[in-house]
C-alpha cells in the first residue's frame, strides 16, 4: 500500500491497490469582501455543528497517477466517539474503517488484509501529525487544525480570509475562511522539505438545522512517491438518527504493520 495522507484517503484508496435542506452553492465568500476582522478565528467556531449522529452517504473517486477508480462510501459518524467508513465497488463492501479517540482500524478486501493500531505509528506513516479529531473535523468541514490554540497572521486573499501559522518552519499550516459565515473553504499542510503537500478544499455546502456542512470535499496529497487526489461527494445525510457501527475482521485476513 502507498502512504495515504489521511484515514479517508486510506480506507477509499484500499480497493484502489489494484483494481429537508437548503443549498449553498458555491464559494459564497464571492459575493462578500471581507475586512480585517481580529475575530475571524472565535466567528469560525460559532458554525459548530450540533448533532449526535451523522450519516452520509456518498459517491468518491480516487486517482493518482497510474489510475482511477470510481466507489461509493457510507460514513458513521458518532461524535467524538466513533466514525465507521464503509467503502463499496458495484454494491460490494472492499473496505472498511472503524477510527476512534484511541484506536485505527481497517480491513481491505481486494488484499486480504488488515490493520489495527493507534495515531501514533499512523502519524508517523503519513509524514503529518492525525488525531480523531482531526478526522472528524475534515469530514464536517471545520478547520483541521483547533485555531483556537495557534498564532496566525491574517491576511485577506481573493475575498477569503487566509490565516497562516506562525509556529514550525519546517511545516506550513493555512486556513482560508469566506467572509460571510466564516466557513473553512481550502486548507493546506505542506513540509516543504520533505516535498509533501496536502491540501482540502470545500466548494459547495447545505444548510440544515444543526448547522452547515459541506457536500463536496476535495482532496489532493503530493508526496515524493507523487500525487493522489480524492473528491467526495455528500449525496444523502441525516443527523441523530440511532446508528449501528458494525465492523468485524472477515476470518483468515493477514495483518499488516505501518512504520
Amino acid at each position: 500500500m502507498k502512504k495515504y495522507i489521511s484515514i479517508l484517503a486510506l480506507s477509499i484508496a484500499v480497493i484502489s491497490c489494484k483494481t429537508k435542506a437548503v443549498a449553498v452553492q458555491g464559494n459564497t465568500s464571492q459575493t462578500i469582501a471581507p475586512k480585517e476582522d481580529k475575530k475571524v478565528i472565535e466567528k469560525h467556531y460559532d458554525n459548530k455543528l450540533d448533532f449526535s449522529t451523522l450519516y452520509i452517504k456518498a459517491s468518491a473517486r480516487y486517482a493518482d497517477e497510474k489510475q482511477s477508480q470510481n466507489v461509493t462510501a457510507e460514513i458513521r459518524i458518532e461524535k467524538d466517539k466513533q466514525i465507521l467508513i464503509s467503502v463499496r465497488f458495484l454494491g460490494i463492501t472492499m473496505a472498511k474503517a472503524l477510527i476512534t479517540p484511541s484506536a485505527v482500524s481497517y480491513y481491505e478486501k481486494i488484499n486480504s488484509t488488515y490493520y489495527e493500531g493507534d495515531f501514533t505509528s499512523l502519524s508517523k506513516w503519513l509524514g503529518t501529525d492525525l488525531d480523531y479529531t482531526k478526522v472528524q473535523n475534515l469530514l464536517i468541514g471545520e478547520a483541521f487544525d483547533d485555531l483556537r490554540k495557534g498564532k496566525y497572521t491574517q491576511t485577506i486573499v481573493e475575498n477569503l480570509f487566509r490565516l497562516d501559522e506562525d509556529k514550525d518552519a519546517n511545516i506550513k499550516k493555512t486556513f482560508f475562511l469566506d467572509g460571510e459565515k466564516y466557513l473553512i473553504q481550502k486548507e493546506e499542510i505542506s513540509q516543504p522539505s520533505e516535498n509533501r503537500t496536502l491540501q482540502i478544499a470545500y466548494s459547495e455546502a447545505k444548510n440544515f438545522d444543526q448547522g452547515t456542512l459541506p457536500t463536496s470535499i476535495e482532496i489532493n496529497a503530493v508526496q515524493p512517491k507523487g500525487k493522489t487526489s480524492i473528491n467526495l461527494n455528500y449525496n444523502n445525510i441525516s443527523f441523530n438518527e440511532e446508528l449501528s457501527f458494525p465492523y468485524s475482521v472477515p476470518s483468515g485476513y493477514k495483518k499488516v504493520t505501518i512504520k
